[in-house]
């Protein structure tokens, strides 16, 4: 493991993204126990790019126009979707108390299908992945493996992080009907940007 490798995670990591901000959100209104179910989810949701990277499947949409443009609009739909859902108070955004276990498989599979439908992840993991495996390397799968483990054991923890500040705030903000609603209407125009940012993504 190189200091180069874990600056440079950490630094991919932290950068504003959709993950990101679908944590920031869930800890804001759902509460610190949420904000970790939804930073679980996020780095779950790296599982499938890490795999078609060291697979080799990224390659595909890589190399395919068709593929890369269909799985880029589904991400581009499901961004817009989240936009609408939270200006309309009945997704991200939409406040509760308390945190079932229904809400918290919702917000899961909410927070895996913000990562899952980018196809530039899958295509970053290709590029960056190789860059800290030698040529000499004895068994490259095994070290590919690994540093995947250590890319996304620090997503969570940042997750984590991002998660907990947002549950920090959450009553200040949601005690003020002004305040949430200003933070709706940023999150709803946030992931509208990031859903505008991708459908115009190159491969």
């Amino acid at each position: 493991m190189t200091v180069d490798f874990l600056l440079t995670s950490f630094i991919v990591v932290i950068a504003p993204g959709t993950g990101v901000l679908y944590t920031l959100a869930t800890g804001l209104t759902r509460g610190a126990r949420a904000s970790i179910v939804a930073a679980f989810g996020c780095t779950l949701g790296i599982v499938p790019h890490m795999a078609a990277a060291i697979l080799g499947l990224a390659a595909l949409l890589h190399a395919s126009a068709v593929a890369f443009q269909t799985f880029k609009y589904l991400g581009v739909a499901y961004l817009l979707y989240m936009a609408w859902n939270t200006l309309r108070e009945r997704g991200t955004l939409s406040v509760q108390e308390k945190t079932g276990a229904r809400s918290a498989i919702q917000t899961t599979v909410e927070a895996v299908l913000v990562n899952i439908l980018n196809p530039k992840l899958s295509i970053f993991f290709l590029a960056f992945l190789p860059q800290f495996v030698r040529a000499d390397e004895a068994q490259p799968l095994a070290r590919m493996l690994v540093l995947s483990a250590v890319f996304m054991l620090m997503t969570f923890v940042v997750f984590i992080g991002y998660g907990l500040f947002a549950a920090a705030i959450r009553d200040r903000v949601i005690s003020r009907p002004r305040v949430l609603a200003w933070m709706r209407r940023s999150f709803a125009a946030a992931f509208a940007a990031l859903g505008a940012k991708l459908a115009f993504a190159d491969r």
